[in-house]
């Protein structure tokens, strides 16, 4: 028996290089335009548009920063900080409602719960192009075009979100939990803060990444909405940046550098939670 064990270890491990090889060939490929562009960023232009391209990195970073963010028809700096007050709040937001909304549907017993669920899940299939027209003229008719209120409004609660919080919460917090709270004499908005909230951390790490990073790249509704005015969203600020006859890709892969380091930070902060969230929810 332990030679038999012994021979199967060696076969395990051939057999397993393989995947970690395919693996890193994907991580590789994966990383590559991420690179790209960090190399674009800090080259010249003779570098840039040379040929063979350059491969590795120069060190004009800080000068490319410094002309982005100098820039005196496309101010950079003040269209981060749009992305960053969007991103947050419609993040928070997104977590406190469908987070709340999920609680409901999961254990909370009301009248039309089931069609109501199927009505949020039919608003899955339905492509946000063709509400657009529809909610741009909302927006008109509320004065909020030209304002940060007309890109918030829209993505403060997600049929998605609503959905996954339901499932999650529905298969991780059994009933008996919810019944030992009532007992104890906690009420239904108690029992979602301290019963429900903490054992659904995982899963609001997840749908929060996934809001923040969808928030942070939108492109359509900010340029429709936000497009005309000096003080748009990061995304909008980089077509601006790749606008025109003649165009400064150092520039352009500078400022799009800049705009992808705060989801790497929000990766690396929460990437723990993520993973567990993940894996939690496929045994479930």
């Amino acid at each position: 028996m332990t030679t038999t064990m012994v021979n199967r270890a060696p076969q395990e491990t051939r057999g397993n290089w393989k995947t970690y090889a395919a693996l890193a060939a994907f991580m590789v490929i994966s990383a590559f335009p991420v690179y790209w562009m960090f190399v674009i960023a800090t080259s010249t232009d003779e570098k840039v548009m040379g040929f063979p391209p350059t491969v590795i990195p120069g060190d004009q970073l800080l000068v490319n920063l410094g002309e982005v963010f100098g820039m005196q028809d496309v101010y950079f700096t003040a269209s981060l900080i749009n992305s960053v007050i969007v991103a947050g709040v419609v993040t928070a937001s997104t977590l406190f409602f469908c987070s709340l909304a999920g609680f409901a549907f999961a254990k909370l017993r009301f009248r039309y719960r089931n069609a109501l669920m199927v009505v949020v899940i039919l608003t899955l299939t339905v492509p946000n192009q063709l509400g657009v027209v529809a909610l741009y003229i909302l927006m008109a008719r509320l004065d909020w075009n030209g304002s940060l209120l007309a890109v918030i409004a829209p993505g403060l609660v997600t049929a998605f979100g609503v959905f996954y919080m339901r499932q999650f919460i529905g298969h991780a917090i059994p009933d008996e939990l919810i019944e030992a709270a009532r007992i104890d004499g906690a009420l239904t908005l108690r029992i979602y803060w301290t019963v429900v909230l903490p054992a659904i951390r995982p899963a609001l790490a997840v749908l929060g990444l996934l809001t923040f990073v969808a928030t942070w790249n939108d492109f359509q509704w900010p340029l429709i909405t936000l497009g005309g005015t000096d003080f748009p969203t990061s995304m909008v600020a980089l077509s601006d940046l790749a606008s025109g006859n003649y165009v400064i890709y150092r520039r352009v892969l500078a400022g799009a550098f800049v705009a992808t380091v705060p989801l790497v930070i929000l990766l690396l902060i929460g990437g723990r939670q993520i993973v567990r969230g993940i894996m939690e929810g496929a045994l479930k």
